[in-house]
């Protein structure tokens, strides 16, 4: 599946019909066994229906942080973002990609 970032935003868990979709690096992870999380009112949830590769690599949940943007981060930063995304692989599917 390829879909923009700006159909990825039905994805964020505000209808229940529709499964919950965060991205990393252009890759589209289906989160929803973590709706505790990422669904409405959950920790996470200003991550669902978006990209949120620099909010992870940053270990941010500031709006501004979630996109995808990886200019200017650090090597550190990069690390962690290895990190999230080797949690992400080993725990949710992936389901697609974003597409310009």
């Amino acid at each position: 599946m390829e879909i923009s970032i700006g159909e990825l935003k039905q994805y964020d868990g505000t209808n229940p019909s529709k499964p919950i979709y965060i991205a990393i690096k252009g890759r589209i992870f289906d989160v929803s066994t973590g709706n505790s999380f990422y669904g409405p009112g959950g920790s996470y949830s200003m991550f669902a229906g978006k990209d949120a590769t620099r909010a992870l690599a940053k270990m941010s949940k500031n709006e501004e942080d979630v996109i995808a943007s990886v200019d200017g981060l650090t090597d550190k930063e990069l690390g962690v973002l290895s990190d999230w995304e080797k949690k992400f692989e080993a725990k949710y599917p992936v389901v697609g990609r974003v597409v310009s």
